[in-house]
């Protein structure tokens, strides 16, 4: 009975994929072989595995983990169905002073129109999160939810861009000076933050915005 549940998971990767061996799963992930020993021994499948093997095969995460369901998501790569899922993930992006639920565990997929998803950038790059605070008022307000394509990472001057820095996570403008960054919000309120220096290399540019969601209250 121990291992079930993974041996389950290597099983339906196998059938879906033709994905043999942990070598060859170890290869696709782009992680070491010893990662799926130690997840293997531990009966656990991490979710961004899943997030993964979706990402680049369409294997539906749900399948992945219980076998229920259809194998494969997201009929808009091929052209079959026209759509395509983006995962949302439980990452809130902070405008104001900075989130720490950085997690990547998949909240659930919602589907886009695939041609639709290709004007804005990589589909296969794209995840939604949602906004905490209120820094980028008017423009974004706290419990929106965001499309960030993760392909687009080169700075351009006023677009938004959700920023990492440490083990916190913001939505903001960015603008690039002779070595250093700014990080600007839409709120006056709220003041510039600067980066020079060795504290621009904390920084990870997640990827822009190209899309916002609003719930009327």
């Amino acid at each position: 009975m121990a291992q079930h549940r993974f041996d389950g998971f290597l099983k339906r990767i196998h059938d879906a994929t033709g994905i043999a061996s942990q070598n060859e799963l170890a290869d696709a992930l782009g992680i070491n072989r010893s990662a799926i020993t130690q997840a293997r021994k531990k009966d656990r499948v991490p979710d961004r595995w899943k997030l993964q093997l979706f990402r680049q095969f369409g294997l539906n995460p749900d399948w992945l983990d219980s076998g229920d369901g259809t194998p494969f998501l997201g009929g808009g790569r091929d052209g079959e169905s026209g759509f395509q899922t983006v995962p949302k993930v439980r990452a809130r992006l902070c405008a104001g002073g900075g989130s720490f639920e950085v997690g990547s565990r998949v909240e659930g997929y919602y589907a886009f129109e695939a041609s639709w998803l290709q004007q804005k950038g990589v589909a296969d790059h794209m995840v939604l999160m949602d906004i905490f605070g209120n820094s980028m008022e008017p423009e974004l307000k706290d419990g929106d939810t965001v499309l960030v394509d993760q392909s687009q990472k080169d700075v351009l001057a006023g677009a938004v861009f959700a920023v990492g820095i440490d083990d916190t996570i913001m939505v903001k403008r960015i603008e690039k000076h002779p070595n250093k960054l700014v990080l600007l919000s839409d709120n006056t309120r709220y003041a510039p933050i600067y980066l020079d220096g060795d504290h621009t290399d904390s920084v990870r540019i997640i990827g822009k915005v190209v899309w916002v969601c609003r719930e009327f209250r």
